[in-house]
């Protein structure tokens, strides 16, 4: 079926992301794998090709596109070949960047949003903690009033861009009293006394994308450095977590239906019994039944992308995206690594690769569990 949510502007935008995937992704894709992040250099590229700022207003150095449907043919076209590093870009341009863009005041748009879209400041978000999981309003770093600065204490985990990134926005409890209503951001900056990163995490799958613990011991964080009002961060996340889970449907199924497409080919051509595995009529039916239910899944991604770029998206209906994607995107490769059989399991085809790429969506952004008691919730349930 013919999708209809994308104009000429979008896929000539379509045409430039794809380029810069072919000519900088895809020839260094192993490299990144091997060591376990991206170079620099992809980032100063993507930001060249002004990929890192369709969020940021032009007189800061991004392309003002104030469209969402930008984001999702850029996360569509990256998921074609590495999950890991849409995730990388993704949580930069697609999650970072209406904090800094909303919440910001005019002097540090000024200092951090032109790096931003450059790619010399990469960035990612500190609200993961070791106890907490999906529960933020149970988190327990501490930023405490010291004159006009904030003492940092505390500790973040599973942090996507957390060994490289030149700034985290960091979430911290400053009023205990109020529990949910006491959290603030703050921007902790690279090279800020008592700011450590652990170890970069050893994954069951994205290994390219760089995952790591950070930790906070009396980190002083200057007034200018805090983003938005003191005590609103709770907020501020609950309000921003839409995109970022519709920013992750997105990607789920795009890197789901890559692979399913390769798989219908792999199954055309391998044969078995003197015919192609296709032909069973299991494997047709499996078939039939996955390109229907990522066809279906496409349908009500895109529904929630139009409503995301007229500010019309519920958070309900974001949960949905995300939880039943990760879903599909999960049962969609599960299947293409049984037809590819004993090669399915090899890492060296990319059916494997991205059947362990997966796993962590139903995980990350918000647990399927978590979604589903939003959903139930807003039943009156």
């Amino acid at each position: 079926m013919q999708r209809t949510l994308f104009e000429d502007d979008h896929h000539a935008f379509r045409e430039t992301a794809r380029a810069f995937v072919d000519r900088t992704v895809r020839p260094n894709y192993e490299k990144y794998v091997e060591q376990r992040y991206i170079d620099r250099e992809l980032w100063l590229e993507a930001g060249r090709q002004g990929l890192l700022g369709l969020e940021i207003p032009e007189e800061y150095g991004g392309s003002g596109a104030n469209d969402y449907r930008f984001n999702a043919v850029f996360a569509e076209e990256l998921c074609k070949v590495s999950a890991g590093i849409a995730s990388c870009l993704g949580i930069h341009g697609d999650v970072v960047a209406p904090y800094l863009v909303d919440l910001c005041t005019e002097e540090q748009k000024q200092r951090w949003l032109p790096r931003f879209c450059s790619g010399e400041l990469t960035t990612g978000i500190g609200m993961t903690e070791p106890s907490g999981g999906s529960d933020l309003a149970a988190l327990r770093s501490t930023a405490v009033r010291d004159g006009s600065d904030w003492i940092l204490n505390g500790s973040k985990t599973f942090i996507t861009n957390g060994y490289s990134a030149d700034m985290v926005v960091v979430a911290a409890r400053t009023s205990p009293e109020k529990k949910s209503k006491g959290i603030t951001l703050f921007a902790v900056e690279t090279g800020m006394k008592g700011f450590e990163r652990g170890r970069k995490l050893d994954k069951v799958g994205q290994p390219e994308s760089d995952t790591a613990e950070l930790f906070f011991e009396d980190v002083r964080i200057p007034a200018e450095n805090v983003i938005g009002e003191v005590d609103r961060g709770f907020i501020y996340m609950m309000e921003r977590l839409p995109q970022e889970r519709l920013g992750g449907a997105i990607s789920n199924l795009a890197h789901a239906k890559q692979i399913l497409l390769e798989t219908i080919e792999y199954a055309k051509e391998r044969k078995a019994f003197g015919q192609s595995i296709g032909s069973f009529q299991h494997n047709k039916f499996l078939l039939a039944e996955l390109v229907t239910k990522v066809d279906v899944t496409q349908a009500f991604l895109d529904q929630c992308t139009i409503a995301h770029t007229k500010r019309e998206l519920s958070a309900v209906d974001a949960a949905k995206a995300k939880y039943w994607s990760a879903d599909v995107q999960n049962e969609v490769l599960d299947a293409c690594v049984q037809l590819h059989g004993g090669y399915g399991y090899m890492t060296e085809y990319r059916v494997a690769r991205a059947w362990m790429d997966a796993r962590v969506t139903k995980i990350w952004a918000g647990s399927n569990e978590i979604m589903k008691e939003l959903i139930g919730r807003d039943l009156g349930l």
